[in-house]
């Protein structure tokens, strides 16, 4: 039996990696592919290998990757910061007050991860509408701050659960304020959860297609995600340009995954270790 489980193991593994690998293989191969190629041999390598369809994201006459790059760059980053400082701020003080209300609060806050986004889109264009924040990317932002906070306070609140108390009281003595307490004691033990929540809301907002695509509008820009969409034509659709926008859009979110999968992995951990 041990030996039959220990063949199996390898063997799904390898069967798990090549399902998730292989739309990753469909679009590499596909955007290095002449469009006759594609369509000819769909599943086979690149022979030759042509940079055209790249070239056609990069030189498009309206320049759709790089307004939709920077834009995603700007919702991402701005988002990304403003909700890490203020979900870790948030949880810091409820669970740390004492007050009867704060379970009531975060049980409510919390009820807000199962509300799905398309769901309170409409009531969140109206309220953005009313401040002036609609067709603009500070909307969106505001709407993906409001919308993620709850799950911030979740990762955070777990993680400073296991900070002692011992050591915020000292800097109490010591004079230090509050906010000062948090940003020099509090907030440096809470790095993993900090990357943690981070990569996961990076990628969640960088991918979101549904809240840009409304709250922005048309004629307000567009972010990687709608611009795959804007790049297929109305009657036809060039797939080759298409793989190498998908993985053109894709890059970065990577990128930032592997720049922080240390901290990640220590944020999953952590917990474990304590």
């Amino acid at each position: 039996m041990t030996s039959r489980l220990a063949v199996a193991r390898p063997v799904l593994a390898i069967a798990l990696t090549a399902l998730f690998f292989f739309p990753i293989y469909i679009v590499v191969t596909g955007m290095l592919k002449p469009a006759d190629e594609i369509q000819s041999s769909p599943l086979g390598l690149p022979a030759p290998l042509t940079g055209e369809n790249l070239g056609a994201v990069f030189g498009r006459e309206d320049g759709l990757y790089w307004s939709s790059l920077l834009n995603s760059v700007q919702i991402t980053v701005l988002s990304v910061l403003l909700l890490t400082l203020s979900s870790a701020m948030l949880a810091h003080y409820l669970v740390r007050s004492k007050a009867r209300w704060t379970k009531p609060a975060m049980l409510m806050l919390l009820s807000g991860l199962m509300i799905p986004p398309a769901v309170i889109l409409q009531p969140v264009t109206q309220v953005l509408d009313a401040v002036g924040l609609m067709n603009t990317l500070p909307g969106v932002v505001l709407s993906n701050v409001a919308y993620y906070l709850p799950f911030g306070v979740f990762v955070f609140a777990g993680f400073i659960g296991t900070v002692p108390v011992d050591i915020e009281e000292a800097a109490s003595l010591d004079g230090a304020s509050r906010l000062r307490m948090f940003w020099q004691v509090v907030f440096p033990t809470l790095r993993p959860a900090a990357a943690s929540v981070m990569i996961f809301l990076g990628v969640w907002v960088w991918n979101d297609f549904l809240s840009p695509l409304v709250i922005l509008g048309p004629e307000s820009g567009t972010t990687v995600t709608v611009g795959v969409y804007r790049s297929v034509g109305e009657y036809s659709t060039n797939f080759g340009t298409l793989y190498a926008f998908s993985f053109l859009a894709s890059l970065p979110v990577l990128l930032f995954f592997v720049a922080l999968q240390k901290q990640f992995v220590a944020g999953l951990t952590a917990g474990s270790v304590k």
